[in-house]
């Protein structure tokens, strides 16, 4: 048995780790948004299988855990880590490139009116390459974090994890700026139209792009070792209880089972617009490709200026709780919906621009707040199960929320024939939907979950007693 060694991690290097998270930030981008919103407003396909297919990357996320188990265990060709994060980035970047040049074919065949019948073979390799795409996510996504803890002692484990999330940030900026201005487009008596083969190059750069960072991030920051080794932790030893019994003290602790449901209402309604919201600003205001996909560049900058921010408030006052964060960020979020929903149903277009602000504003002090929570909500000696629990649970809210934002869409422009109706409605939803959240929160008391602590320890004996 050995134990893995603990290393230090300077600033310089925890910057270069932290380049991945921009590669990823830019994958997120190109799936999520730019793609969607090519496949939705300039090909005019239904949203639906759309969103679904690009929210395999979350469903597909309890994988993660398979591979970062035997990470723990056993290397694969004389590496922990690296061999499951190579694996899945190299999967991410060819199903990439595979995307690309079947959403070419299919835009040099018309899109949804050229190709009625016709386009069998080129979603095929779209389901195939979105499929391999979450598989590589989902694979390297939890071995990754789990190189961070490897090389991070645990003093500075907090600022590891703060920087590489604020290069996820970055990612989403740059990816949102970046592949709108490679998009090339002229003008014709139709209207602003780009071709096959500049669309194609998109996907082409973006995944050369996004390789590169990868492989520059993660290369040198693991030591290789004899194969057929097998690691042992000597961390705090947990429960063992199982899954099952976990979910039972979740549910039957009030505070615990609260908070449950401020992670499931506030991550599905907060990212219901994952989805639609450029096609929002194509099928509503005819607003052009290059220019919806900056949305995501606009919140996300936001984003990054309300985490640094408040990540150092949270430090000078003490009256900033994870707990206070969350319901600043939740009502900036609640408030970025109104203004989406007003915009929608009076097709007011000023209003985007103060929605994409004010999304931004709350999804970045929103994180702060809930990722403390979170971690609040994790008993001591069992802070491995109940962290891998609640990113789990975030994980399939936020693939919900996400295909729920899409089927909203169609069904509301079946029933309604109106797209300012339709996406009105969507908006609508989500911001209700954060208002329930909140008032979830408000019952979701760290103070009488900690009074609480030793009754949890009691209950957990005993169910490992029962089962």
């Amino acid at each position: 048995m050995e134990t893995p060694q603990k290393q230090n991690l300077s600033v310089g290097r925890n910057i270069k780790i932290g380049f991945f998270h921009l590669g990823s930030g830019m994958a997120d981008v190109i799936i999520g948004g730019f793609w969607n919103r090519i496949m939705v407003s300039d090909l005019g396909y239904a949203a639906t299988p759309v969103s679904l297919l690009s929210s395999l990357r979350y469903f597909l996320a309890p994988l993660g855990i398979w591979a970062g188990r035997i990470s723990d265990r056993r290397p694969v060709a004389g590496y922990r880590r690296m061999f499951w994060i190579w694996l899945g980035r190299a999967m991410m970047v060819l199903s990439t490139l595979g995307l690309g040049m079947a959403t070419a074919q299919l835009q040099a065949g018309g899109g949804a009116a050229g190709m009625a019948g016709h386009d069998g073979f080129q979603w095929l390799i779209i389901a195939v390459s979105l499929l391999l795409f979450s598989l590589g996510g989902a694979i390297s996504g939890s071995t990754f974090l789990a190189l961070i803890y490897d090389r991070a002692p645990e003093k500075l484990r907090g600022r590891a994890v703060g920087i590489v999330w604020t290069f996820l940030l970055i990612g989403f900026a740059v990816g949102g700026f970046g592949f709108g201005r490679l998009l090339p487009e002229h003008k014709d008596g139709q209207g602003v139209i780009f071709t096959p083969e500049s669309l194609q190059m998109v996907f082409v750069v973006g995944a050369a792009v996004m390789g590169l960072l990868w492989f520059f991030s993660v290369v040198g920051e693991e030591r290789r070792v004899k194969a057929g080794t097998v690691f042992e932790n000597h961390g705090p030893q947990e429960y063992s209880t199982s899954v099952i019994a976990d979910l039972k003290l979740v549910f039957n602790l009030r505070p615990m089972r609260y908070f449950f449901w401020f992670l499931v209402l506030s991550m599905m309604f907060a990212f219901s617009q994952d989805m639609i919201l450029e096609p929002f600003g194509g099928d509503v205001f005819k607003m052009d490709a290059s220019i919806t996909t900056r949305f995501t560049a606009y919140w996300a900058s936001m984003a990054i200026l309300a985490n640094i921010v408040f990540l150092f408030l949270s430090r000078r006052f003490k009256s900033l709780t994870n707990t206070t964060m969350s319901y600043i960020g939740v009502s900036f979020l609640v408030g970025g919906f109104a203004a989406f929903t007003i915009a929608a149903f009076g097709e007011v277009r000023p209003l985007v621009t103060i929605g994409l602000v004010l999304l931004g504003i709350g999804l970045g002090i929103w994180n702060v707040g809930t990722t403390g929570l979170m971690m609040d909500m994790s008993p001591e000696g069992r802070a491995g199960t109940f962290l891998g629990f609640w990113t789990l649970l975030v994980t399939f809210a936020r693939g919900g929320g996400t295909s729920a934002g899409g089927i909203v869409r169609d069904l509301g422009l079946n029933f309604t024939g109106s797209a300012a109706t339709a996406y009105g409605i969507c908006f609508l939803l989500g911001m209700l939907g954060l208002v329930a959240s909140m008032v979830m929160l408000r019952q979701a008391n760290i103070k009488a979950y900690k009074a609480e602590q030793v009754k949890l320890d009691a209950a957990t004996a005993l169910v490992g007693a029962m089962d």
